[in-house]
């Protein structure tokens, strides 16, 4: 009895599974092409995406390499290739490599370089931070302490990648203008964080000896 039981159950089954295909089958197959087709529009957008980072990677090894052979000129514009068909990861090398070329030649343009890195919101943070401090390494020797102070004193503050380079070109910036309070707020900053690595604490050392008396407390 128990046979003609689980016979009976078994032609239900049947026959539902029967109405829901005759119900469904347009969607079910639908479905299932769409994810057989997402599936392999994920896999082939990976294949790309590895493709094109391989593709700017070998690009910009070899802009590098005509930097190194001191083709400069050449280095900038392989650089600024990248930096415009590029992936991601590497636009933002390549703009900062290729305004380092550009300051062998033209500082000032170099600096125009930097700043549009430094403005641009897409760049990441600290690459953002890496080219205000070059900017402002460019202009160490022309630009005004006001000029540098409110390029870099964001840069300065406690727990910021490039602060001990920020505070010593400062403390540089401010002893050039004969401000030597200002220099001394810097090459404290620079005495009191443990975390000042030696040679950055030693050029502050130096630098503190050629202040005058009546800055030294």
């Amino acid at each position: 009895m128990s046979e003609l039981f689980d016979e009976v159950d078994e032609d239900l089954r049947r026959e539902q599974l029967r109405k829901i295909w005759e119900r469904y089958s347009v969607l079910i197959v639908a479905a299932a092409v769409l994810i057989v087709a997402g599936v392999g529009g994920w896999r082939f957008y990976q294949y790309t995406e590895v493709k094109k980072a391989g593709e700017s990677g070998t690009a910009f090894e070899a802009a590098v390499a005509l930097s190194d052979q001191n083709k400069s000129a050449e280095a900038e514009a392989a650089f600024a290739n990248v930096a415009t068909d590029g992936t991601k990861g590497y636009r933002a090398l390549a703009r900062l490599r290729g305004a380092a070329e550009a300051a062998k030649r033209d500082p000032k343009a170099a600096v125009q370089l930097y700043d549009g890195i430094a403005a641009d919101s897409t760049v990441d943070p600290s690459e953002q931070d890496i080219a205000r401090i070059r900017a402002a390494s460019l202009l160490l020797d022309t630009a005004s302490y006001a000029e540098l102070r409110q390029r870099l004193e964001p840069l300065t503050a406690a727990g910021r990648t490039f602060r001990h380079t920020a505070r010593e070109l400062l403390s540089l910036s401010a002893w050039r203008s004969n401000d030597a309070a200002a220099a001394r707020q810097w090459l404290d900053m620079i005495g009191n964080d443990p975390e000042s690595p030696a040679a950055v604490r030693s050029r502050a050392e130096a630098l503190q000896a050629l202040l005058p008396p009546a800055a030294k407390s």
